[in-house]
């Protein structure tokens, strides 16, 4: 019989034993030549997809034209500076000035505040939705094992996410307010990935809280053909609210230290699936820890700080990480 009691007795029984017995281990170790030489040839071949996959996103997007001076670059020639530029995580100012070296493959030559203004033109985010979309066609993902985790980008060089986390624990998820103005230090991202293919179904980012970057992340899964088969969440999801958006699927949570069993009938045999074969359980819950190796790849690479300053362009920044995460990996496997 399921008890609040036997719960929570179980959860004890799990942080005593957690670290010998039932935490799954994933690797004993990495190869690290054969992880440079896979990272090159996904870079490469990041590189060759990229001009075909921009041009799938872009050719059913027509635009009507309005009043003012015709665009100096094509929708295609605009995402693709965007994404180029978060690659090569230069200023703005130093991406214009390479692009005289450019100019010469492809006549572009546009000023900083054009490159700046990519990331808050509506075509592009647009685009850049479009791009997502045909990579996950691409690898055809239909029906997803995944896991589901948060983090944070810097807004300011003086302020770590990781840092600040050990800090304020679940308290760092969410914005604190002064006593004149939003404290903006980060911007929080949530990200589902895919644990066979190691792409992100769905992003959402938010400078509120990370639950808001979920609750995006979430309007973006509707949007997708894709059945989420099981998904892995951490403690901060660990509430009957989140585990019911996902009535079709199996939810793997470790439920916190005061909890109940008052909730609804997902919550209740959630539970039951913990209390009734832990250890698998907890292998299964502990698979999750691919989505904080992707956050670690992506802040490897791209870096964990964000130069924008404007809402609309910093949510721009974390959708490009996104795309070239996936950009890196669809030929993967």
């Amino acid at each position: 019989m399921l008890t609040t009691e036997a719960v929570r007795r179980r959860i004890r029984d799990v942080k005593e034993c957690l670290p010998s017995e039932y935490k799954f281990k994933s690797s004993v170790g990495r190869n690290w030549p054969e992880y440079e030489k896979e990272l090159s040839d996904s870079i490469r071949a990041a590189f060759r997809n990229i001009s075909p996959l921009i041009d799938e996103a872009v050719c059913n997007i027509h635009i009507s034209k309005g009043r003012g001076s015709p665009r100096k670059l094509t929708l295609k020639q605009r995402v693709t500076l965007l994404l180029i530029k978060e690659l090569v995580g230069h200023s703005n100012r130093m991406m214009a000035n390479m692009l005289v070296v450019f100019s010469m493959l492809n006549d572009i030559d546009v000023s900083y505040k054009t490159i700046e203004r990519l990331y808050s033109d509506p075509e592009v985010a647009l685009a850049i939705h479009n791009l997502h979309v045909v990579m996950l066609k691409k690898k055809r993902i239909r029906h997803a094992e995944t896991s589901g985790d948060g983090t944070g980008y810097s807004l300011a060089v003086s302020k770590h996410y990781s840092s600040v986390v050990q800090k304020r624990h679940d308290k760092a998820k969410e914005i604190k307010y002064g006593e004149n103005q939003l404290r903006r230090e980060f911007v929080y991202k949530f990200a589902l990935l895919d644990l066979n293919t190691f792409m992100y179904i769905a992003y959402g980012a938010s400078l509120k809280s990370e639950k808001e970057a979920f609750e995006k992340a979430m309007e973006m899964l509707e949007s997708l053909d894709i059945k989420v088969e099981s998904i892995r969440l951490d403690k901060y999801y660990s509430y009957p609210f989140y585990v019911d958006k996902f009535q079709d699927s199996k939810v793997y949570i470790i439920p916190k230290a005061n909890c109940t069993i008052k909730g609804s009938q997902k919550w209740k045999s959630t539970l039951k699936e913990f209390m009734n074969d832990t250890e698998s359980y907890l292998q299964e819950y502990y698979r999750r820890e691919s989505s904080e190796a992707a956050f670690s790849a992506d802040k490897r690479r791209f870096g964990w700080t964000i130069g924008q300053k404007r809402t609309g362009r910093i949510y721009c920044a974390v959708s490009c990480i996104a795309l070239w995460h996936n950009l890196l990996n669809l030929n993967a496997g």
